[in-house]
């Protein structure tokens, strides 16, 4: 099978950048240049497909992103956007109603100032949902707000202690206030809800994610935090024939506080790694998270937050160190998260004694974030070769009020500072997070490109000196992403690759970026094959 698209700009997200249109035959790509070598090297009999107008693009590749956890929350009550106690009742409620037999009210979204004082309870949500427990992720996946039902059914009391590297956090008594922060969320609420969840749940998150994303012209993702269950369902779903994305993952290492367990998560991943390699799933790597959030003041920075108050890293040096060394001499990538400047230096100490005591060789290792960083750091990225990985959706302006008042200094001047990595030589690789922010690439797109809000655009940008060109903003969130996951096959058009590709009915080059918030995606390309399209930003994010 073979086939041409013409007709419309092609921008390779190579070089040359532009071309006329793309030859492909079967599941990679013959040609690309001019309309007439396409058809020759497509071939008598091929299928001409004329766009009129409009541009084509290299298929994104989300370069950070929790593909069932996305699923799950297209499932579960929206509480993005909920500016108040009120709204996030009411959104709660109809949910409640629309699922009557569901043994649990599942919400994701929240952010710290719809809730009165930023302070979570227990008490508010039980007033919402009084008669089964209720789980609540935050926006940013760091925290879980429940209400008395769920504590009881989680064995958590004021006898339970703090995991390392979280919080119960506690009312004057000792009692569990309902905000489990941290690891307290990840290894109390994560594996508790995974353990309650079947196949069936598991494999419609999966199927949920990929049709979101095979929608928007997503057609490949890196995802973050991988475990069992997981990857169980990824393997099921490429058995089946049925995978629309092409998986890059990373095994999560846990902080437990046992170095031998720590190296036991490595030789997992490691053993992973060799059993999935195929075009549609690879374990790539290990992801360890070294410290929280900068709106929940559990980012690890040099100085203190606004209020005085600091966070201790998750991972400290000392444990951090060997684990990371242990993961690169066993051919791992490692993706570190670190958003405090704090955190990144650790992240960067780790990085460079494992150059130090394994010697020359290939690295493609990671950080997740970065979203302050002290400027005296963004070289040791680029002479160690450390791609940083960001989100541009993170720095959407209807979203920083609480994270420029966390910080309160001239450090939200600083905040996000993209071009800063690829001046000092960093590779530069974007994603979205999912679903702690919105999956859809041309919302990514225009903020990285206006440094304004896809939410309001009326919005004044959020320091607009860091913005960045379009087609450097696109490359990022392609051929970027692509060769940060090592995926030497994806992410531009061009002769030999993968026939991965994405169709826009309008030219945000030419028109501006604001055409990206206005552009229908008419189709998504996979290996050849046409599994989505149709829908604009607009469509979605309603």
């Amino acid at each position: 099978m073979s086939t041409v698209y013409t007709g419309a700009r092609v921008f390779t997200a190579g070089e040359p950048a532009w071309a006329d249109a793309v030859a492909v035959v079967g599941d990679r790509i013959a040609h690309v240049g001019t309309e007439a070598d396409a058809r020759e090297a497509a071939g008598a009999g091929a299928e001409v497909v004329e766009l009129d107008g409009g541009v084509v693009l290299p298929g994104f590749v989300d370069g950070h992103a929790h593909l069932l956890m996305s699923g799950a929350a297209e499932l579960r009550a929206n509480l993005h956007g909920a500016r108040d106690l009120p709204e996030i009742a009411r959104r709660l409620r109809a949910w409640a109603d629309e699922h009557p037999d569901a043994p649990r009210v599942l919400g994701q979204g929240w952010s710290f100032s719809a809730v009165p004082g930023g302070v979570p309870t227990r008490q508010l949500l039980d007033a919402i949902v009084p008669d089964r427990p209720a789980y609540l992720d935050a926006a940013d996946y760091h925290s879980a707000w429940v209400n008395t039902a769920a504590l009881r059914e989680l064995g958590v009391t004021a006898g339970t202690p703090d995991p390392v590297g979280g919080s119960i956090v506690r009312d004057a008594t000792g009692e569990a206030t309902g905000h489990l922060v941290e690891t307290a969320f990840h290894e109390l609420v994560w594996p508790f809800l995974a353990g309650v969840a079947t196949d069936t749940d598991r494999n419609a998150h999966l199927a949920a994610a990929m049709s979101a994303y095979s929608g928007c012209g997503v057609t490949g993702a890196v995802d973050m935090a991988l475990d069992g269950a997981a990857l169980a369902a990824m393997a099921r779903a490429e058995r089946a024939g049925g995978s629309t994305v092409r998986i890059a993952a990373h095994w999560l290492v846990s902080r437990s506080g046992s170095p031998a367990d720590h190296l036991a998560q490595v030789a997992e991943a490691a053993a992973l790694a060799e059993r999935y390699r195929s075009a549609w799933l690879r374990v790539t790597g290990v992801k360890l998270i070294v410290d929280g959030v900068i709106d929940g003041c559990t980012a690890a920075l040099s100085e203190p937050y606004a209020n005085g108050a600091n966070a201790d890293p998750i991972w400290d040096l000392e444990a951090l160190a060997p684990v990371v060394a242990a993961a690169d001499a066993a051919g791992l990538q490692v993706a570190l998260h670190a958003i405090g400047d704090k955190a990144i230096r650790i992240a960067l100490d780790a990085l460079e004694h494992v150059a130090e005591v394994n010697g020359p060789r290939p690295r493609r290792h990671r950080i997740e974030h970065l979203e302050y960083t002290d400027p005296a750091d963004i070289p040791r990225l680029a002479r160690l070769g450390v791609t940083a990985s960001m989100q541009p959706v993170h720095a959407d302006p209807a979203i920083q009020d609480n994270w420029r008042a966390m910080l309160g200094d001239s450090r939200v001047e600083r905040g996000y500072p993209w071009p800063e990595f690829t001046d000092a030589g960093a590779p530069l690789a974007f994603g979205t997070d999912t679903p702690t922010a919105h999956y859809h690439p041309l919302r990514n797109m225009y903020v990285a490109a206006t440094r304004r809000s896809a939410i309001d655009p009326a919005l004044p940008p959020n320091v607009p000196r860091y913005a960045l060109p379009l087609a450097d903003a696109i490359r990022h969130a392609t051929a970027d992403a692509a060769w940060s996951c090592v995926a030497a096959d994806q992410g531009r058009l061009e002769a030999g690759l993968l026939a991965d590709l994405v169709v826009l009915d309008r030219d945000p080059f030419t028109e501006g970026p604001q055409a990206l918030l206005d552009a229908q995606i008419l189709r998504t390309v996979v290996g050849g094959r046409t599994v989505g399209g149709s829908q604009s930003v607009t469509e979605i994010l309603l």
